[in-house]
């Protein structure tokens, strides 16, 4: 979706710039997911450093010489601080982000420890692992992904990053879920892609949409004769036409996958009423194809 509309184009495209695009910026999605676990990371760390700073002053009260260090000792916190592979990934950027813009780090921090879910949680000193963790989805779902200044700051960082966003941060909290006491070694680093597979449709799908853009275009402008083509905003328009080429091109795909799928990317990127208004007309081209015998689709219950 970013890399059509980004193209603006036509079907006599670069299509190898259009896929060196796509790639550069699915490898940017992964650099995003690192930038918001070395975040966590940094935000440790000077919880780390403060409790140590607080220790050594010369005029310490009793409570710093003695601190709650329940927030440094967090075992979710410890174990993503620990991670070699994590720790080898973040290296590999060669860009330590939160050591150029450490006033993002120090913004976070503040809010956590300003918010009611850190004064809820270090009303004790001790904890379970299962709290840390509950602590740790906390502080991420209602501190670090809606912060308006992080947002900001990702947006100027890099172009795809601000639609990249909620789809990372999904699959953190996702992450941070499923982590034990005992996750180790390449848990908190996983896989772009589940298999080249994945990669490969990607490349697949975005090569016959623009091949095929002239020929979609005409099939969304059938369906929508009584309506103002400055209405339909140009996400609605490029949706549209990688749902059409997975009809077309893509026999193993379930249809009701495939429109699922592109009315909850409606939702999330596109206007309010975009999502029944792709339904509407993905409707309709369904049961054109499937009067006139077009929807070839293999395999038991792909209708």
């Amino acid at each position: 979706m970013q890399t059509l509309y980004a193209s603006q184009g036509s079907e006599s495209d670069d299509l190898k710039a259009n896929e060196t695009f796509l790639l550069k910026s699915l490898d940017s999605m992964y650099d995003l997911f690192l930038a918001q676990c070395s975040l966590l990371i940094a935000v440790h760390q000077k919880a780390n450093d403060r409790l140590k700073k607080n220790q050594q002053k010369l005029l310490a009260t009793k409570e710093e010489k003695n601190p709650n260090a329940k927030f440094v000792n967090n075992e979710l916190l410890v174990l993503l601080s620990s991670n070699e592979a994590l720790k080898s990934r973040i290296e590999d950027q060669k860009e330590n982000l939160w050591y150029l813009d450490f006033e993002y780090v120090d913004v976070i921090f503040k809010s956590i420890i300003e918010s009611d879910i850190y004064k809820t949680y270090m009303a004790t000193k001790t904890s379970t692992f299962k709290e840390d963790k509950n602590f740790v989805i906390d502080i991420f779902t209602e501190i670090i992904a809606p912060n308006d200044k992080l947002y900001d700051y990702f947006e100027d960082k890099r172009l795809t990053w601000l639609d990249d966003l909620p789809v990372v941060n999904t699959a953190i909290l996702k992450l941070l879920k499923k982590s034990k006491a005992s996750s180790e070694g390449k848990h908190f680093t996983p896989k772009l892609f589940k298999d080249m597979d994945d990669r490969d449709f990607a490349i697949d799908l975005l090569k016959k949409t623009i091949l095929n853009q002239t020929a979609f275009r005409q099939e969304i402008a059938n369906k929508t004769k009584n309506w103002d083509a400055d209405r339909i905003t140009q996400i609605d328009t490029v949706l549209m036409e990688l749902a059409i080429c997975e009809f077309q091109k893509f026999p193993s795909i379930p249809v009701k996958v495939t429109i699922n799928e592109y009315l909850e990317i409606a939702k999330e990127y596109s206007t309010p009423k975009s999502s029944n208004f792709i339904n509407g007309i993905l409707d309709k081209i369904i049961k054109e194809y499937t009067a006139e015998g077009k929807l070839n689709k293999i395999g038991r219950g792909l209708l």
